[in-house]
């Protein structure tokens, strides 16, 4: 549906995006990352048509943005980070106007805005001026627009950008039931919205892609270890033990591990009698694989080969926000606006 090969787009100041190289398949909802000027909102106008690169090339359902641009852009739906709104315009003018602007036959406008009405919740504001809207049905009615002429390819820049919690799970609801029948780009400095919504992250960095891979194979990607932490019941030294012998496991440690409980003698005695030290019920603990590989199978029958239950047995990993933090760590401390803010006169 998408493919952008080796795009650049070059500044004075040598800042801007760098041999960009993706592609995306139908029915793909891709999660676009990255810091404040890292050549995000560049890249995603580049796409659209706003920008031309300074080379590279950029089809559109097998459509060049340079060659065939007005083919490509039927293929595509843009939100931008602001919706493109007029605020003195009602609702349902709008969304004719919109209607118009993208060639919708006039036999087929009334059917397909109200079809854009009603996926994205908008009946009963059809006649509502749109500066009286709230920000969540300005952002509702910028999904409405861009997705009027039923395009194969959405592009959507920080579209719950300022929105309250409910208004940014309705969103994502949205987008995820647009993702059904568009490819979508969607950017994003919101982490949780990538697991929530995406099947594929794409992080960017200094104008270049630091990482492209689906959410579930992250850790494999950046080398992690395989961890899983462990709740154990019974005695603390012969879990360890019978752990710590199993040739797949590297290392052991224990998490919070419990003060031992004293109990008072039942009856007081002249002498002051030996405290009562109870084993702990259960032990908590962290276990490295020895070569990366899976090995909760052999926790489990060890385990239950020695009688000790396990209680709880979760993998450990890293979060998409350590991931992304690792990656663009080097990121300079001013970000540039040029590269993300300015519109190219040549577009």
């Amino acid at each position: 549906m998408l493919e952008v090969k080796q795009v650049s787009k070059l500044y004075e100041n040598d800042r801007g995006v760098h041999n960009i190289d993706f592609s995306m398949q139908r029915g793909e909802i891709v999660g676009f990352l990255g810091p404040n000027g890292a050549g995000k909102t560049t890249t995603m106008r580049m796409i659209t048509g706003y920008l031309n690169p300074t080379h590279g090339q950029i089809l559109v359902d097998g459509h060049s943005m340079a060659d065939n641009p007005k083919k490509a852009r039927r293929k595509i739906g843009y939100l931008p980070e602001t919706p493109p709104l007029y605020p003195e315009m009602t609702v349902q003018s709008y969304l004719r106007f919109i209607a118009n602007l993208r060639d919708v036959p006039a036999r087929e406008q009334k059917l397909r805005v109200g079809e854009a009405i009603d996926k994205l919740g908008l009946q009963g504001r059809e006649k509502q001026i749109i500066r009286s809207l709230s920000k969540g049905y300005k952002q509702r009615l910028g999904l409405a627009q861009a997705i009027l002429h039923q395009p194969d390819l959405l592009i959507l820049d920080e579209p719950t950008s300022g929105l309250d919690p409910k208004q940014i799970i309705e969103i994502r609801q949205l987008i995820h039931e647009l993702g059904e029948n568009h490819t979508v780009l969607l950017s994003t400095h919101i982490l949780p919205e990538i697991n929530a919504i995406c099947n594929r992250v794409l992080i960017i960095n200094q104008g270049r892609v630091v990482l492209d891979e689906r959410p579930e194979n992250l850790g494999r990607t950046m080398g992690e270890t395989f961890e899983v932490s462990l709740e154990v019941k019974g005695p603390r030294e012969r879990i360890l033990t019978e752990l710590r012998s199993l040739d797949t496991v590297a290392d052991v440690k224990e998490l919070d591990a419990p003060a031992p409980l004293v109990a008072a003698s039942a009856e007081p005695a002249a002498e002051e009698a030996p405290a009562v030290v109870k084993e702990a019920e259960s032990v908590k603990l962290l276990v490295t694989s020895a070569d990366r590989s899976d090995i909760r199978e052999d926790l489990f029958f060890r385990l239950a080969g020695a009688g000790y239950p396990i209680l709880e047995m979760k993998r450990e990993s890293l979060s998409l926000e350590d991931i992304f933090l690792k990656l663009t760590t080097d990121e300079p401390a001013e970000a540039d606006s040029k590269s993300e803010e300015e519109v190219d006169n040549d577009a």
